[in-house]
C-alpha cells in the first residue's frame, strides 16, 4: 500500500509539474497576446486620430469658405442698401417737406412699434 501512495504521490507531483509548465506557458502566451493587442490598439488609435484630424481640417476649410461667402454677401447687400438709399433719399426728402405732419406721425408710429417690440424682450 505504501508503494501505491508513493506512485500516486509521484503521479500528483508530475501532474503538478506539468500544470506549472502549462501555467507558465499560458502566462507567456497572455503576455504575447497583450503585446499584440496593445500594438493593434495603438495603431488603430493612431489611425483614428489621423482620420479625426483630416475631418477637422476639412471642417475648418468649409467653415472658412462659408465665412468668406457670408462676408461677400454682406458686402454685396450693404452696397445694394447704400445704392437704394442714395437713389431714394431725394424723393424721400421731397415727400417729408411736402407733408411734414404725416411724416412725423409715421416716424412716431414706427418708433412706438419698435419700442414695443424691443421692450418685450
Amino acid at each position: 500500500m505504501a508503494a501505491k501512495k508513493k506512485v500516486a504521490q509521484g503521479n500528483i507531483e508530475a501532474r503538478l509539474s506539468a500544470l506549472r509548465d502549462d501555467f507558465a506557458s499560458l502566462q507567456g502566451d497572455l503576455k504575447g497576446l497583450y503585446g499584440d493587442v496593445s500594438s493593434e490598439a495603438s495603431s488603430r488609435a493612431t489611425a483614428a486620430m489621423q482620420a479625426a484630424e483630416e475631418v477637422a481640417d476639412r471642417a475648418m476649410l468649409l467653415a472658412e469658405e462659408a465665412a468668406r461667402e457670408a462676408k461677400m454677401k454682406a458686402v454685396e447687400y450693404t452696397e445694394e442698401a447704400q445704392e437704394w438709399a442714395e437713389d431714394n433719399v431725394a424723393e424721400l426728402r421731397a415727400r417729408i417737406r411736402a407733408q411734414p405732419l404725416a411724416s412725423l406721425l409715421i416716424a412716431g408710429g414706427i418708433g412706438a412699434f419698435l419700442g414695443a417690440i424691443l421692450l418685450r424682450r
